[in-house]
């Protein structure tokens, strides 16, 4: 068994800086769990406490019916079990592949002949057979890449820790070793714990997203729950660029303060009574024509001031009374300094709770 639990895990620096506050968290055996989160919102901290490399104030990190750290022990990183891909993949370039990928081996003592049997057939399950005797510096920055992988797997890990490991790659080739990635975790039923900035990269690959926002667990979900039900106004503005709006429940409408817009709460989720934030997600606003606009009233109405072309969806902002809305239209896609009209789909609302 690989799963990996966290259990009120506190961490706090030196200098009263806090890491990580209460950390609750479990990967399931054969789940790739993805962290995201703001600079300093401690992903990589996380992932780090995993790792063996940062000890916790509090709290146990147990890997599979192992406790690694916690309860009066700290197990070193390299008595884990555990493979390790950074951003930068850090071979050693007076060494060759095959003796790059076989260096954990050496470490554990593994006879020559079963290290050249395993590294053959890890640099199979990788996509570079019978590269073993090629020099590092020959290679693409995905085949060095690959390379550090097979060295991380080597050894058959308990669990697999990325930090960035596809971030330094340029598309599209960091886009293909994605789906090469997760085919490869699923077919060997690796536990994965994948720390990026890249929020596409985190909803394509992960079962399960954990968003970290200053040391703890704003929202862990799966990808869908995570982009159709945020839990917070953080969650919605940090993962689908949400429009954030301060204002009032009210008599059954929601009352934008610095805008004239009002919503009905039969399409806002979480809607109570009282002053918060309605978060809007680009894709629940839907635009008009500007001669659609009805009531003789020009609330709904606006400019558009940036109108830039995507595949799926084109990122189209809105300026209405000074507020700017971010919207993904499909479709024909409107002219910077068009009139369009805003139609609210759905909204998810904050309460202020004020004493």
């Amino acid at each position: 068994m690989s799963a990996i639990s966290l259990d009120s895990i506190h961490l706090d620096y030196p200098g009263g800086a806090v890491g990580l506050r209460g950390i609750d968290l479990h990967v399931a055996d054969g789940e790739f769990l993805a962290l995201v989160g703001p600079s300093g919102s401690g992903k990589t901290t996380l992932l780090r406490t995993v790792a063996g490399f940062l000890e916790p104030t509090s709290g146990t990190v147990t890997i599979g019916n192992d406790v690694v750290a916690g309860a009066g022990r700290s197990l070193a990183p390299e008595h884990r079990g555990l493979g390790m891909v950074f951003q930068q993949h850090a071979l050693w370039p007076h060494r060759s592949v095959g003796k790059n990928v076989s260096y954990p081996l050496e470490l554990a003592g593994v006879s020559r002949g079963e290290r050249r049997t395993r590294v053959a057939d890890v640099l199979e399950l990788v996509g570079l057979p019978g590269l073993e005797s090629r020099n590092p510096a020959t290679l693409s920055g995905g085949q060095r890449q690959r390379v550090a992988l097979a060295r991380a797997l080597v050894r058959s890990p308990r669990a697999l820790l990325l930090d960035e490991a596809l971030s330094a790659l340029d598309e599209p080739l960091r886009d293909r070793l994605r789906l090469e990635l997760r085919s490869l975790t699923r077919a060997a039923g690796l536990t994965v714990v994948h720390v990026t900035h890249d929020r596409s990269e985190a909803l394509a690959l992960a079962d399960r997203v954990a968003i970290l926002d200053g040391g703890a667990i704003a929202q862990i979900g799966t990808p869908e729950e995570l982009v159709t039900r945020p839990a917070s106004a953080f969650v919605a503005q940090f993962l689908s660029d949400a429009n954030v709006i301060d204002g009032v429940v009210d008599g059954g409408l929601f009352r934008a303060e610095e805008h004239p817009l009002t919503v009905p709460v039969d399409i806002i989720d979480n809607a109570s009574e009282g002053r918060g934030t309605l978060s809007i997600l680009p894709a629940d606003i839907s635009l008009g024509s500007g001669s659609d606009a009805g009531s003789g009233s020009d609330a709904d109405g606006g400019v558009v001031t940036s109108s830039l072309f995507g595949r799926e969806s084109s990122d189209v902002v809105v300026s209405s009374h000074g507020v700017s809305f971010r919207c993904a239209v499909r479709g024909p896609r409107p002219s910077v300094g068009e009139s369009v009209t805003i139609t609210i789909g759905r909204g998810i609302f904050d309460r202020v709770v004020r004493d």
